[in-house]
């Protein structure tokens, strides 16, 4: 009577298209997105037309401590010290990062001098 033909065997479906989407999306929201927002510590520029007056307050950032002109000193401590430095908020405090400071260790020393106060921070080689 009828002759059908015989039954194909069912394929399965290919992952490779979807692979594809899955990585594409990967890609797309890993750069589109921010793994974290550090905080920005805002510095003036050197050389903008102002001249250095005061004594000096040079704070120099080593891997294993700071100095404040020169003499050790604590990163707790340094807002106290340099108090009797400074006239107002607004004197300029120079910042020097050693051989072997991380830039963390930088940025620590300028937001615990900003909390204090210190408004015109300055880094230098």
């Amino acid at each position: 009577m009828f002759a059908f033909a015989t039954p194909r065997r069912s394929r399965k479906p290919s992952l490779t298209p979807m692979i594809d989407v899955v990585f594409l999306l990967l890609v797309f929201f890993m750069l589109a997105s921010q793994f974290g927002r550090d905080a920005a510590v805002r510095l003036s520029g050197a050389g903008a037309g102002a001249a250095y007056s005061g004594p000096p307050r040079l704070i120099d950032i080593a891997p294993d401590g700071l100095t404040l002109n020169g003499l050790g000193i604590d990163i707790a401590g340094l807002p106290e010290a340099l108090t009797p430095l400074t006239q107002n908020p607004g004197d300029t405090v120079i910042l020097r990062g050693k051989d072997g400071a991380t830039l963390q260790r930088l940025l620590d020393v300028a937001q615990a001098l900003q909390t204090a106060g210190f408004a015109n921070l300055v880094v230098v080689e």
